[in-house]
């Protein structure tokens, strides 16, 4: 399964109701990768109405993340992780090792980049190590303007942005219970385990829906 993907791609970001308002506003940005999968069964369901035929592709164990660890340990590749807090990150990539421990960790870093050099520091540390895959994990469009960026400054392996993944794996490597994913309620735990993102569910997605209405109509 997991050689039946692209692993050679360079780059690839992912879309949800949420990040397509985002994106649509960094056009130039989202140009730049070679792969955009769609995130989230909401949009996936829109597109078909239109006639784009897609699946599901999210940066989480119900999904990609799963391939990309199976493969690094069955090709023997190495991989680095950036985002989340230290002490998040550095627990999720614990949780990760338990699970796939043949798979070689280059390094792994926070995803807070706002102290001056610390962008530039952080681009350079990956270089040096020179892993096959990094995971960027900073929220849209910061993610993938660091990918775009890394890869501009001599980065040679492929990059995968993963949102949240980094924060949601530091307990435990299956963030979503069976149900919540069996019946693509994922959007409705992670209401229930960051109420915070309410206000997301309640009102961006909605807006999606217009936006969304008004890039067919005009072409977009």
């Amino acid at each position: 399964m997991a050689d039946s993907f692209d692993f050679s791609a360079k780059n690839h970001t992912f879309l949800n109701p949420y990040s397509y308002l985002l994106a649509r506003k960094e056009q130039d940005l989202f140009a730049k990768f070679d792969y955009i999968h769609i995130d989230g069964i909401a949009l996936v369901i829109f597109l078909k109405l239109v006639g784009v035929k897609t699946v599901r592709r999210s940066f989480d164990m119900t999904s990609m993340a799963p391939l990309l660890f199976k493969h690094c340990e069955e090709k023997a590749k190495t991989i680095y992780f950036i985002g989340a807090k230290d002490e998040e990150v550095e627990n999720s990539v614990t949780t990760f090792q338990e699970s796939y421990p043949q798979m070689k960790i280059a390094g792994c870093r926070n995803g807070y980049l706002n102290k001056e050099g610390e962008w530039d520091k952080a681009i350079n540390e990956i270089i040096e190590k020179n892993p096959d895959f990094v995971v960027v994990g900073m929220g849209t469009p910061i993610q993938e303007k660091f990918l775009i960026d890394l890869q501009k400054k001599g980065f040679k392996g492929s990059g995968f942005t993963c949102g949240g993944f980094l924060h949601q794996s530091q307990d435990d490597i299956d963030y979503y219970p069976a149900f919540f994913d069996k019946f693509n309620l994922r959007w409705l735990y992670r209401m229930i385990d960051e109420p915070k993102l309410i206000k997301r569910y309640g009102i961006d997605y909605p807006f999606f829906v217009l936006c969304f209405v008004w890039d067919i109509l005009t072409k977009k």
